[in-house]
């Protein structure tokens, strides 16, 4: 029989509806309860796409003895942490302090209260048994030695993930960033440190700014080597487009198969910026290629974006990692036949002992094939083929985060790229967004097939969002998205924004946790600081506002310590003081015909990572950077400015080139 998360939204609830365990969702009612019963809480954090929590689920959550064992003495709450990244975030810093490392599933044991008392991730089926009956006896014989234990890591943890003193990031931080980058640089095979190796997306988008901004050869090098050796192994879907969510190898190999919304919306916006600094058709080919999987395969019927693929695969009920992507030399040959199917196992590195698992291989593309006719033929030939075996479950929850950088990713590249499709598929996930999670002036986090969560929108939400309708502003020239885009920074430092600066990851009218996030550091995707820096940076300069460029310093200056320590870990907040310090730098075009076209490409085409920019009609409403601005004798212009004092305009797009490049 069903249990309670039956009626969730969460696909990652759902997947867990039919478990013998008498699961609750996370909330007062639960702890309600382990008070009433006077029991501890079982807390397990997982998501949709993760391989190990498909395991644990199958080796515990669905076995009858250890479902008897939670209900006799836990009153057990599964919760979704890309629903709910507030609890995510501060159990696993419990556990990060109690163990020394992290990961999903995430296993705590919590009073009543919400304190915890013991933190781990993935624990086999035995060593779980062995856990709950030794809580379940020290719980009985030992309590007051655990409630004291459990609000003394509660204590420590609120002293410890509170906000830390503001430190701006000033041009020496950032010269000092790329050095420490260097240093711990892989030479060999690009990327920094070892296995497991995941995409730094966010710290390439800032080596291409430092480039930009300074001319550093290292920089470059740096993100272009990274991109080329991401691009060209087992990491990235060779058929389909589209990046895992990391190697667990340290030459990009062998991924763990789930792909995720939020890695590939970041990618595909660095492989576009990748291109137009260097014009390498791989970084094109790779930036267009991943927007394609996005839209294609990522798409809801609603218009927005979903969350992820399943790392796994079932069949007949049991989950296989990659049974979807990998290849023998002999699946190639009887899709391809013997002399096509040689051919492609060399180029795709496909071998008789394999890469990955069973003998079989992850597909490479570790060089341009020589007959490009003939590989776009056996793509497409495979790609058939493999639609044809069992495909990963998808995780077709909406996150409002996620889809903000998505919409960024696919306005940016499709601008650049001249790809009015992508454009118009950022504008659909905005519509969409909006309309369904930003409910009565609340902002929600998250909706599945057009019925909005409850769960509340973290910092984040807002700051990813407005970041995307910026980018989706400057791609179309629609004053709507710019509105919209304030009106969503302005309700973000209300309410996420104490009286004395300090940003929180949750608003102040969330409900409470035992520690108030705070958070820093980017993880996968930029954080909830960062995020909101880099979108209020942007929208202060298309309008003008000294009171949101303060508030972008301020919340820049939140990340400033992580920022100057640990630039792996920083990677958004670098790349947006990259533009801090190079801009703001403003154009705005006016007029129509070929050659306002012409010097709008020559405006995306620039380089500066302090450039925004903006085309349509003179002094068209809602848009302050169009303001002003009239025709030059009946003809299109251009205005480069600085803060709003502009250079004399300039009418074709040779001379706004020499002028952009002169920054």
């Amino acid at each position: 029989m069903a249990n309670r998360l039956a009626a969730s939204l969460s696909p990652y609830l759902l997947q867990h509806a039919d478990n013998p365990v008498d699961w609750w969702e996370w909330g007062d009612e639960a702890f309600a309860e382990a008070r009433r019963r006077d029991v501890p809480v079982l807390l397990s954090v997982g998501y949709a796409a993760c391989h190990w929590c498909h395991v644990m689920a199958h080796e515990s959550f669905e076995d009858e003895e250890v479902a008897r064992v939670l209900l006799d003495g836990f009153v057990a709450v599964k919760v979704d942490r890309e629903e709910r990244p507030d609890v995510d975030a501060v159990y696993m810093a419990a556990t990060t302090a109690l163990t020394g490392q992290g990961g999903w599933p995430m296993t705590c044991l919590l009073t009543p209260d919400g304190d915890p008392f013991f933190a781990g991730t993935y624990l086999p089926r035995a060593h779980f048994l062995g856990l709950l009956d030794n809580a379940s006896r020290v719980w009985r014989e030992q309590r007051d030695q655990v409630l004291a234990s459990g609000a003394h890591v509660a204590q420590r943890l609120r002293e410890v993930t509170g906000p830390p003193a503001p430190a701006p990031v000033p041009a020496d931080v950032l010269d000092g960033a790329v050095v420490r980058l260097r240093s711990q640089y892989d030479e060999v095979r690009g990327g920094f440190g070892g296995a497991p190796k995941f995409p730094p997306s966010m710290v390439l988008e800032f080596l291409l700014r430092h480039h930009a901004r300074t001319g550093s050869a290292d920089a470059l090098a740096m993100a272009r080597h990274t991109g080329e050796a991401m691009a060209r192994g087992g990491m990235y879907d060779q058929l389909a487009g589209g990046f895992a969510r990391y190697a667990v190898d340290a030459s990009w190999v062998v991924p763990h198969f789930e792909k995720m919304l939020y890695d590939n919306a970041l990618l595909l916006r660095v492989y576009a910026h990748l291109w137009r600094v260097t014009g390498d058709p791989l970084a094109r080919r790779v930036a267009e290629e991943t927007a394609d999987f996005v839209v294609r395969d990522l798409g809801t019927p609603e218009g927005a974006f979903a969350s992820a693929l399943d790392a796994d695969t079932v069949v007949d009920g049991t989950s296989h990692e990659g049974l979807t992507y990998a290849w023998t030399p002999a699946q190639l040959a009887e899709v391809l036949g013997a002399d096509d199917g040689a051919r492609a196992a060399d180029l795709l590195a496909v071998t008789d002992d394999g890469t990955f698992e069973h003998g079989s291989s992850t597909l490479q593309l570790r060089r341009d094939p020589e007959d490009a006719a003939w590989w776009s033929a056996t793509r497409a030939r495979l790609l058939e083929a493999r639609g044809s075996r069992p495909q990963p479950a998808r995780d077709d929850k909406v996150v409002t985060a996620w889809n903000g950088l998505a919409i960024a990713g696919l306005a940016d590249a499709g601008a650049l790229l001249g790809r009015p499709d992508l454009v118009d598929a950022a504008a659909r996930a905005a519509d969409h967004v909006l309309a369904t999670h930003d409910v009565d002036g609340t902002l929600h986090r998250t909706s599945r097939a057009g019925r909005v969560s409850a769960a509340p929108a973290v910092l984040d939400d807002h700051g990813d969002l407005a970041e995307g309708l910026l980018a989706l502003h400057q791609a179309t020239g629609e004053a709507r998205w710019l509105v919209r885009a304030g009106d969503l920074l302005d309700r973000a430092l209300a309410g996420f924004v104490d009286a004395d600066g300090a940003l929180h990851d949750t608003a102040h009218d969330a409900p409470g946790l035992f520690a108030r996030p705070a958070s820093r550091s980017d993880n996968a995707e930029p954080s909830g600081a960062a995020a909101l820096a880099g979108a209020l940076l942007t929208y202060s300069a298309l309008t003008g506002s000294g009171r949101h460029r303060e508030a972008a310093d301020r919340a820049l200056a939140a990340c400033g310590s992580v920022a100057a320590s640990e630039p792996r870990f920083a990677g958004w907040a670098l790349a947006v003081a990259e533009a801090a310090v190079a801009g703001p730098l403003q154009v705005a075009v006016v007029g129509e015909g070929s050659e306002a076209g012409a010097m709008l490409a020559a405006v995306r085409a620039a380089t500066s990572p302090g450039l925004v920019h903006v085309a349509g009609r003179p002094d068209a409403p809602g848009i302050p950077l169009l303001a002003d601005r009239p025709l030059v004798d009946g003809a299109a212009a251009a205005y480069v400015c600085r803060g709003f004092v502009c250079d004399r305009p300039v009418t074709d797009a040779e001379a706004l080139a020499e002028a952009l490049a002169r920054g």
